[in-house]
């Protein structure tokens, strides 16, 4: 057996050997037998290289996984075990809370055009441990660049805790001001300052639309009007970061944590602003032609109830509202303040006459020069003997008597519901804006004299916006429509507000509307009524003109009165109802020649801006007055 294992391995070996021969030169192989041991040798120093690779993977590896691993647990550590606390830690050094304003919502007009809006602005920051120093110098170059408080300038960049490094200097200062003021004073060599983003809010129409808009205080909350109303709509929710300060420089690697602000939402007005502005501008004028001490405008669309503008005047610009302010500038007094409407409301008694059958346009009535009710005379704006009117004259008249006289057929519950329905005695439903909801004394109080001068607007108080609803419910065939200031539905603490929320009502019959709209025609007749300076060329136009004294201190001023004249047009196809009401003119002016041009003006300007072609009809021309022995035709 060892002879046989001899053997094999021999021949195992020249195998070998031939086959080296094979593979390589004699002359480079050497001498057979040699070619073994430094074969082996290679191959062992092979398995020491791949043996000491291997060993330098592994030790990478194994320190990879060590940080790692550390890395890991820190984070574990600072931000899910005590996370609060490293913040604080955090704070305790010299970390920084800095606020990252919302950018606050647009409100703008029912076509998109802004009315309040918000631009890029800075605020002015300081490091009080790098600006206390300079405290002094740098408060008076901004008292002088940005008109800022010195006293709170020196006091925040001079601020005494040392871990305090971030305090507000200024804020809502347009961009370009604000860069350029930081970036002198640090050409001068002070440091500390630095500019952040602040959004600043800007009235791009300027006293259009004021009244309804607001405008927001220095704390950058709503003050009044839609800011105010909207107020949490249009904030949105700031934002904040916080990150560590170490030598006054922010920490690469130190606690950062960032929350983006929430930007406000937009909110559309139902204001048209090209209208809110003619209309404001045809309002002060005649303000001003007159020396009356202010007045107001609606305009309404008649199916909608959509004001496309609610006019004050005096009024203001928002963008320059400061604490000196006259207050009574502000909000809107279309809404706020009451007053007794005069002869307008005559529309309303007649609606109610015709609705409730009692009377036609053409009900003749004997008309007395002057009347007496609970022992008190009753007078007509011109002085006149009895005189045969219809009912259509009597409107187109004005006469008061005339009107008394009518009324008294309706009992005095009958005539209060139908002013209810109208509107008269609570508000329109215009929540957040003051809006008073005027008098009107239940019928149960009314006594005689109470109940004649309620048929023709005195002893009741109304606001703007509320008259020109209770008008317009003739203009809409009859049925009520709450005015609305808002487009579409915006939330509210009132509840849900805008005009898809408007109510509606049916007041009265579209027949007795329709007579009424007939009968108003009359007012403006160039023959018959008493304002065809109200008229519109081309086309139809229902009116009423008011006059009415001031009631001080339990009588009627001789003095004061309220002029007005409400309207609408196209008469026969209604789109628009505007009301104008003008506070203690001079002179001897009433509403026919006063308001009424106003209006002719202003629904001028509505139907062509809108289009609204003539229907090309003649208006009705109804019986004024009638006399003995005519026969009867109603």
């Amino acid at each position: 057996m060892p002879s046989t294992g001899r053997r094999q391995g021999a021949r195992g070996r020249g195998l070998s050997l031939r086959r080296s021969r094979t593979a390589r030169p004699a002359a480079r192989s050497g001498p057979a037998g040699s070619g073994l041991p430094r074969q082996a040798s290679r191959e062992r120093d092979l398995a020491r290289v791949r043996t000491a690779s291997l060993l330098r993977l592994r030790i990478g590896f194994l320190l990879i996984a060590m940080v790692v691993s550390i890395f890991g647990a820190r984070l574990l550590q600072l931000q899910g075990l005590d996370a609060a606390a490293y913040a604080a830690k955090a704070r305790e050094v010299g970390a920084v809370q800095q606020i990252l304003p919302a950018t606050r919502g647009t409100i703008t007009d029912r076509n998109g055009e802004p009315l309040a809006e918000s631009l890029d602005g800075m605020m002015i920051v300081a490091d009080p441990t790098k600006t206390k120093d300079d405290a002094a110098e740098i408060a008076s170059v901004l008292e002088e660049r940005l008109g800022i408080d010195y006293i709170d300038a020196v006091r925040n960049l001079s601020w005494p805790d040392p871990s305090v490094h971030f305090r507000y200097i200024a804020r809502r200062i347009p961009s370009t001001k604000a860069t350029d003021v930081v970036a002198d004073l640090t050409e001068l060599g002070y440091k500390g300052l630095d500019t952040e983003r602040d959004p600043l809010r800007s009235y791009p129409a300027k006293d259009v639309g004021a009244n309804l808009v607001g405008w927001i205080n220095d704390a950058g909350n709503g003050a009044d009007g839609a800011e105010l109303l909207f107020s949490k709509l249009l904030a949105g929710k700031d934002g904040s970061a916080t990150y560590d300060i170490g030598g006054g420089n922010r920490i690469p690697l130190g606690d950062n944590s960032v929350t983006d602000p929430v930007d406000g939402r937009d909110v559309a007005l139902t204001i048209d602003r090209d209208v809110q502005w003619y209309t404001q501008r045809i309002l002060r004028q005649t303000i001003e032609d007159v020396g009356a001490e202010s007045g107001a405008a609606v305009v309404m669309d008649t199916q909608t109830g959509q004001l496309l503008s609610l006019a004050d005047y005096p009024t203001f610009d928002p963008n320059g509202v400061t604490g000196a302010i006259d207050e009574r500038l502000l909000g809107s007094r279309a809404l706020r303040e009451v007053y007794e409407p005069g002869s307008v409301e005559k529309v309303l008694t007649m609606g109610a006459l015709l609705d409730a059958g009692r009377v036609t346009p053409r009900t003749r009535l004997t008309v007395p020069g002057q009347l007496t009710s609970s022992g008190m005379p009753i007078n007509d704006h011109w002085e006149h003997g009895t005189i045969p009117l219809t009912l259509t004259g009597v409107l187109a008249k004005s006469s008061n008597i005339g009107t008394v006289l009518a009324a008294r057929q309706l009992p005095p519950t009958q005539l209060s519901r139908y002013l209810t329905g109208f509107g008269l005695g609570k508000r329109t439903g215009l929540e957040g804006y003051g809006e008073q909801p005027g008098i009107l004394a239940p019928a149960s109080s009314w006594s005689p004299i109470v109940r004649d001068n309620i048929a023709f607007g005195q002893g009741v108080a109304v606001n703007v916006a509320q008259m020109a609803a209770a008008v317009n419910t003739i203009a809409n065939g009859g049925v009520y429509v709450a005015p609305s200031l808002v487009l579409g539905s915006a939330d509210t603490e009132f509840g849900p507000q805008g005009s898809d929320h408007a109510e509606t009502r049916e007041v009265i019959s579209p027949e007795a509307a329709q007579q009424v709209t007939k009968m108003m025609e009359m007012v403006t007749d160039e023959d018959e009524g008493t304002a065809p300076l109200a008229k519109v060329a081309g086309y139809r136009v229902a009116g009423k003109t008011g006059t009415a004294q001031v009631a001080e201190n339990g009588s009627y001023s001789a003095e004061k009165f309220v002029i007005s004249f409400a309207g609408f047009a196209p008469a026969d196809d209604p789109r628009f109802t505007v009301y104008i009401v003008i506070h203690n003119p001079q002179g001897d002016v009433g509403g026919g020649g006063t308001a009424g041009p106003a209006f002719r003006k202003i629904m001028s300007y509505l139907l062509q801006r809108y289009a609204v072609p003539p229907s090309g009809k003649a208006s009705p021309q109804l019986p004024i007055a009638w006399q003995a022995g005519e026969r009867r035709r109603q």
